[in-house]
């Protein structure tokens, strides 16, 4: 089981990711839409197009920076999951892309990084 602190900085950066990208124009959709292969952090849409972002959050650059942690695995689940959502949700002929933001907490403030078009979907 996860510790609660990494739950706890985990729905902050959910929070803070959020926030950021309704400011950045994004309409939120879904956050944290679980089903059985796992769970997408934030569904989007941005200027026509559906957004699947994945957010990870860091309270230091110790472990690397937070964007690292998006890994093949990381993305081929990430695809999985986007398929499974279009699917139930029944949308179609619409662009879909993945976006990652990169939350890293400092005492002078929050670091916020977003990468669009994150990566390419990855088929099984």
């Amino acid at each position: 089981m996860k510790d609660k602190t990494k739950i706890t900085t985990g729905k902050e950066g959910e929070k803070i990711a959020a926030d950021f990208l309704k400011k950045k124009g994004y309409r939120i959709i879904d956050k944290n839409f679980r089903c059985l292969l796992g769970e997408i952090d934030i569904v989007a849409r941005e200027k026509g197009a559906i957004v699947f972002v994945e957010v990870k959050t860091r309270k230091s650059s110790e472990l690397g920076y937070p964007e690292e942690a998006v890994g093949v695995r990381k993305q081929k689940k990430m695809s999985q999951l986007a398929m499974w959502y279009l699917q139930k949700k029944k949308i179609i002929d619409i662009s879909a892309r993945f976006d990652v933001i990169a939350i890293t907490m400092l005492s002078s403030g929050n670091e916020i990084k977003l990468f669009k078009n994150a990566f390419d979907y990855i088929g099984s």
